[in-house]
């Protein structure tokens, strides 16, 4: 069983790529126990999604999603964006109608995971 493959980077590490399309990534800057606490609470609140669906609890989900709604925002993947040079925001656009485009050509030519 092969270990699961990390998703691919844009070359400014301003978003992963999944399925083509654009997703910001994290920002670089936060120091890793803070990340990995944002992470964790992350995770717990999708799971929190996931049992108030199974449990049809609508005011559960939507608290839920609340959590999961902060904790994105806490890690820069929502809200303003992290860097500061002004570049605007791809997130949810596909890469190749992007600046991207000729970069995630060539990568998924070559194979590397698109």
């Amino acid at each position: 069983m092969s270990a699961r493959q990390p998703p691919l980077t844009t070359p400014d590490g301003r978003y992963i790529v999944v399925r083509g399309r654009l997703w910001r990534a994290a920002n670089p800057t936060l120091p890793e126990p803070e990340r990995a606490a944002l992470v964790a609470r992350l995770m717990e609140a999708r799971r929190a999604v996931a049992a108030a669906r199974r449990a049809s609890d609508h005011d559960a989900e939507a608290a839920a999603h609340a959590t999961v709604d902060q904790a994105k925002h806490a890690l820069g993947e929502r809200g303003p964006v992290w860097w500061t040079d002004g570049a605007p925001d791809l997130n949810r656009r596909m890469a190749r109608t992007t600046p991207y485009a000729e970069w995630h050509r060539r990568v998924a030519e070559a194979g590397e995971g698109a």
